[in-house]
């Protein structure tokens, strides 16, 4: 185990371990597959299908598709940010300095009644995205939970331990 992976007590640390996990193998392939069917689809039958929709549906389109462009961008570059972690060219902490350049806020999209007029294939791939961006923010959380203020207490049982010697003793 490296030393960057073991706190000060010589714990280690779960986010640096969530960051080698196979669980986030899978998220970013997930996510990196998503960002080249997205691509290929806005460059291909996405331009096809947007020039026959009608000029309000076109407008909220073109403003969709930008959203989700720029939604996947934050979460690829969050990915590679992570992945560089995992490939052990940055610390998570540098990597926690460097996150600060990505947004992964929730942009929530069009109303419903809009959404529900593009192409199917848009409407499936910003659902897709969303979902993503759900499960990458929750990855964040985890591996960048600001440190717990309480100091280690070592055995937590003797705590409990003492308070019954306690209460027998009396």
């Amino acid at each position: 185990m490296s030393d960057f992976s073991r706190g000060e007590a010589g714990l280690v640390l779960l986010s640096e371990r969530l960051a080698n996990s196979a669980a986030f193998g899978t998220l970013f392939r997930e996510g990196m597959d998503l960002v080249e069917e997205t691509a290929a689809y806005l460059d291909g039958a996405g331009r096809s299908e947007a020039k026959d929709l009608e000029r309000a549906v076109s407008l909220t389109y073109a403003t969709e598709s930008m959203r989700l462009t720029t939604r996947l961008m934050q979460l690829a570059s969050w990915l590679l940010l992570h992945r560089a972690v995992k490939e052990g060219e940055m610390s998570l902490a540098q990597a926690n300095r460097e996150k600060t350049k990505v947004r992964l806020t929730a942009t929530d999209p069009a109303a419903e009644e809009m959404i529900a007029k593009l192409p199917a294939t848009l409407q499936d791939l910003i659902s897709r995205s969303m979902a993503l961006q759900a499960k990458v923010r929750r990855l964040d959380a985890s591996m960048h939970a600001p440190p717990s203020d309480q100091a280690p207490i070592g055995n937590p049982l003797v705590p409990q331990l003492n308070r019954l010697k306690a209460a027998f003793e009396q």
